[in-house]
């Protein structure tokens, strides 16, 4: 079984001011088969912690350890990470001119199963995949995430994430410009991939309407770069009511 292990994890940015500390401390554990979701304001560093295991090259970590089944994700170039299993799902998918998504998707899995996929079973797995999350055939064609409304691209996110299998997934803020449809569909998509078992899934977002959708095993309050609580289900209700503001008082 995977394990995702963030352990007093310290990240800061370069500002114009000089460095600024976003995450504080930091621990986490997420393990094959567990859905985690974190929940908290804006700005409370939520999607640092996800694009620094990620290794997005603007966040550096001063202290603390990240490692996937042992070993050390910091050490890790971003490929490497992609293929030790672990997998972001964008906040803003990036748009590739020139790069269709039929050439990205097996692009990527080429690079992350070491070997191409065998054409006729790939060209099946991505068309039942794109029907699954009503995805026209058409875009296999299109270039990546050019033109696409923000459903279509958090889609796209959510039809990789069913093709690679990773061990670990992170989705940032998943949820966000999604209409109530385009939320259904694409929380379908990660049940699904979740049903195997085979996946971790870090949850990040700032409501509880996900969850209505995919039922977390853990909750974790976020705020001022650090959790200060945990919790089940019943904690992002406690939110949906209370909001955020008890917890930023208590860290001031």
């Amino acid at each position: 079984m995977s394990v995702l292990e963030i352990h007093d994890l310290h990240v800061s940015v370069q500002t114009e001011g000089g460095p600024t500390e976003i995450l504080r401390g930091v621990n986490l554990t997420v393990r094959q088969g567990q859905t985690h979701a974190i929940m908290g304001p804006n700005g409370s560093g939520k999607s640092t912690l996800a694009y620094s295991v990620a290794g997005h090259p603007k966040y550096t970590v001063t202290q603390g350890s990240v490692t996937l089944d042992g070993a050390d994700v910091l050490a890790m170039s971003v490929d490497q990470r992609a293929r030790a299993g672990l997998f972001l799902a964008m906040q803003y998918p990036v748009e590739i001119p020139g790069v269709s998504v039929s050439n990205f998707l097996r692009t990527a899995a080429t690079a992350v199963r070491g070997e191409a996929p065998k054409l006729r079973e790939w060209v099946k797995d991505v068309n039942g995949a794109m029907e699954r999350l009503s995805i026209d055939p058409s875009f296999s064609g299109r270039n990546v995430n050019e033109g696409f409304s923000g459903g279509e691209k958090k889609r796209h996110e959510i039809l990789q994430l069913e093709l690679l299998k990773p061990r670990i997934a992170i989705l940032d803020e998943t949820d966000s410009g999604l209409d109530v449809d385009a939320l259904r569909v694409v929380a379908e998509g990660v049940n699904r991939v979740r049903e195997s078992g085979q996946v971790g899934v870090l949850l990040i977002t700032h409501y509880t309407r996900i969850l209505r959708y995919i039922e977390p095993d853990f909750v974790h309050v976020f705020v001022d770069g650090r959790i200060v609580e945990e919790g089940g289900r019943e904690l992002a209700d406690r939110l949906e009511t209370e909001g955020y503001e008890r917890f930023a008082k208590t860290t001031a």
